[in-house]
């Protein structure tokens, strides 16, 4: 641990509307796969906190969910009262944008962001997916006009020295003390819930249309043993449609997603993983104030 005199450290909330690449940016920044990440939108439907150590300096990363205007459904606005709420809980809110493209969407999350008082530096991210990088100027400068923002960064989250740049960059935001948490620690998050988001992650990737969005990962067990980790997990769905889905032909949807999960979960935790899933109709789970607690969604801001 480095002395109280040398330590510097820093909090940033991760925001923007769904599906710019948050938790992408997450991931590349601790070098691990942490957040649950598929081009769907309203992937992220957690709070998550990430820890990038690095000698004398601990950057500490929010993750939150889009900031998005469904509002028909409990967990729609749960997810959305998380985002909002931890906006105040940094030093600086990085505020990602998709690269050459502003919406009515975007323009909501900076209302909420604006609020807050706090530096702000937007992040146009994707900028891999413009070809014409001089097509980008006019871009800057037009949201640029939309608020004082303390910096403009045009990256792409999936290159490594995007991230290094956007790092050094964030180094004038550090306040000298100890650091908040230990070293070797990268999330408050315990690994139940990691594995939960791996499985729901490839969930969502397996399944079309409505299904993703109605579906939810509780751990009933998780053990380690010299075998390696033990992991009994039940998928949620709304409806008996959906659980055939999910199942599929003869078990081949079900055994699909717990291979992967499985090679994901055993790639974080660098251990065997014995993952066993089940899957259980509980409908209109998302209107069900309890099970959202025991998913803990927004339990912490409720």
């Amino acid at each position: 641990m480095p002395s109280q005199d040398a330590a510097r450290s820093g909090h940033f909330v991760i925001a923007g509307r769904p599906n710019v690449g948050k938790s992408t940016l997450l991931n590349r920044i601790l070098g691990m796969h942490l957040a649950a990440t598929t081009p769907k939108p309203q992937t992220t439907r957690n709070r998550i906190l990430g820890i990038h150590t690095e000698g004398h300096r601990q950057y500490v990363f929010i993750d939150t969910p889009g900031i998005h205007d469904d509002r028909k459904r409990l967990l729609n606005r749960r997810i959305n009262r998380a985002a909002i709420g931890s906006l105040v809980e940094g030093d600086a809110i990085l505020f990602l944008i998709e690269a050459g493209k502003w919406t009515g969407a975007d323009q909501r999350a900076l209302d909420f962001i604006a609020e807050t008082g706090l530096p702000v530096v937007l992040i146009l991210n994707k900028v891999d997916r413009i070809k014409d990088k001089a097509a980008l100027l006019p871009f800057l400068g037009e949201v640029g006009e939309k608020h004082p923002f303390d910096q403009i960064i045009p990256l792409s989250a999936r290159r490594e020295k995007d991230v290094r740049r956007l790092l050094n960059e964030l180094d004038r935001y550090l306040r000298e003390g100890p650091f908040p948490y230990p070293e070797d620690e990268v999330t408050d998050r315990g690994m139940r819930f990691v594995s939960a988001e791996l499985i729901r992650e490839q969930l969502m990737y397996s399944l079309e249309q409505e299904a993703p969005y109605a579906v939810a990962v509780e751990i009933e067990d998780f053990q380690e043993d010299r075998k390696g980790i033990h992991i009994n997990a039940l998928i949620v769905v709304e409806r008996e449609g959906q659980k055939r889905i999910v199942i599929g032909a003869k078990g081949a949807g079900l055994k699909a997603i717990g291979s992967e999960a499985r090679r994901r979960i055993g790639g974080l935790l660098g251990k065997p993983v014995h993952l066993k899933l089940w899957v259980k109709v509980k409908p209109n789970w998302r209107e069900n104030p309890q099970m959202l607690d025991r998913l803990s969604i927004d339990r912490d801001h409720g």
